[in-house]
């Protein structure tokens, strides 16, 4: 069960993948970026749980953070084009 899941994340990565570089827009991309990176963090549990290392479900959740922070930080720097703006707008 958790292997057919491990492998349907990885199709799904793969998908990511293509889509991140041949999104039409910047915005395409980003949204492919961060469904790769939730994907990784499905990966990591998933294989926590086939290896029995349930120590792993802590980095999973860290990386999920790190991941969360990073889009976040690239959007606003597309949106805004730099990060000292606080965003409030274009003046």
């Amino acid at each position: 069960m958790f292997t057919a899941a491990a492998v349907a994340i990885l199709i799904t990565m793969v998908l990511a993948v293509t889509r991140a570089i041949l999104g039409p827009t910047v915005y395409d991309r980003i949204v492919a970026v961060n469904m790769f990176g939730t994907k990784t963090v499905l990966i990591i549990a998933v294989v926590a749980f086939l290896k029995g290392r349930y120590d792993l479900l802590d980095i999973a959740l860290a990386y999920a953070l790190i991941n969360f922070i990073g889009i976040v930080a690239v959007l606003k720097f597309f949106e805004y084009g730099e990060f000292s703006r606080g965003g409030r707008g274009r003046p």
